[in-house]
């Protein structure tokens, strides 16, 4: 008698497969949906497996990125140059344009990711977007761990993390009232170090200052900021050249960088299964403000 086949169908395979479901599932069911989309490694994951999930058709939604500003420019570089290469519409809704017209006010602290909101809920309104397909993980932070796959958001952007949806047999309720919308996480079961070996495994192309490389920082609140336009060493904090590399890339105001020797993708997937902090524990300042920072803002409207 022969042994039974083995299966080769593993982790990953099962997150892609999940992914890919959540994609096709809720896009049957919406009419104009976005995908969030910063150049950011969790987004270029979402965007592959968008590009899975309906090939050999095209995306048949476009991208949307918050602009604060004050994003690293290789990232923004790396957007322009992936959603040109799929052949995808992007819309871009500017923080800036918020400050100059007085919309928004600078914050005394410099950051401006706390200010995406009021521009992501009128790309919203002004597009009649009925769902946005955000990338947020179970071990991101606290707040992001609380939201179901399928997040209703109120006729304000708001969310009510004590008012959502149940969702049993990978069954995807994304029904909304006139005004609503849903935020979709098609990563909600994923870790960074999911993340990062689905990358390895798919060959993905990530903005090059995931990897180690040498740059100017100085040290505040226990990270290695970047010297940049702005992003500038108070007279106290000595600027040193340092091999880093950044395991999120939010704005240049408040992301930290990491000390590294990890080249390449391989090494960088050793680098975090062994960590212990949290990508945005270790080096996102905006994420420090409270203990419920991240929660207070997604109540708002935020990511």
């Amino acid at each position: 008698m022969r042994d039974p086949p083995v299966s080769t169908f593993n982790h990953l395979d099962a997150l892609e497969s999940e992914a890919i479901h959540i994609f096709r599932e809720t896009t049957a069911e919406l009419e104009r949906p976005v995908l969030l989309f910063s150049g950011g490694k969790d987004s270029v994951v979402m965007l592959h497996l968008a590009a899975k999930a309906f090939w050999p058709g095209p995306i048949p939604f476009p991208v949307m990125h918050v602009d604060t500003g004050h994003n690293f420019p290789e990232v923004i570089d790396f957007r322009d140059r992936t959603v040109e290469r799929l052949g995808l519409r992007l819309v871009v809704k500017s923080v800036q344009d918020y400050i100059d017209d007085g919309r928004l006010t600078e914050r005394r602290d410099g950051t401006r990711n706390p200010l995406q909101t009021m521009p992501l809920l009128d790309g919203i309104t002004e597009n009649r977007f009925d769902a946005v397909y955000g990338g947020g993980r179970r071990d991101e932070e606290k707040a992001r761990a609380k939201e179901r796959i399928v997040s209703l958001r109120d006729e304000f952007g708001q969310w009510d993390p004590r008012n959502q949806r149940p969702e049993l047999w990978n069954l995807y309720n994304a029904r909304h009232r006139p005004g609503e919308h849903v935020r979709v996480f098609p990563l909600s079961n994923w870790t960074e170090l999911d993340v990062w070996r689905y990358i390895e495994r798919e060959q993905i192309e990530l903005p090059s200052l995931y990897y180690a490389h040498e740059r100017e920082v100085f040290a505040r609140d226990g990270m290695w900021l970047a010297v940049g336009p702005v992003s500038q060493p108070r007279e106290e904090e000595q600027v040193i050249t340092k091999q880093v590399r950044y395991r999120t890339v939010g704005d240049m105001s408040c992301t930290g960088a990491v000390e590294s020797d990890a080249t390449d993708v391989s090494d960088v997937v050793v680098e975090v299964a062994a960590t212990t902090l949290t990508e945005r524990g270790a080096t996102r300042a905006d994420d420090r403000i409270s203990e419920a920072a991240m929660e207070d803002r997604k109540k708002e409207g935020y990511f």
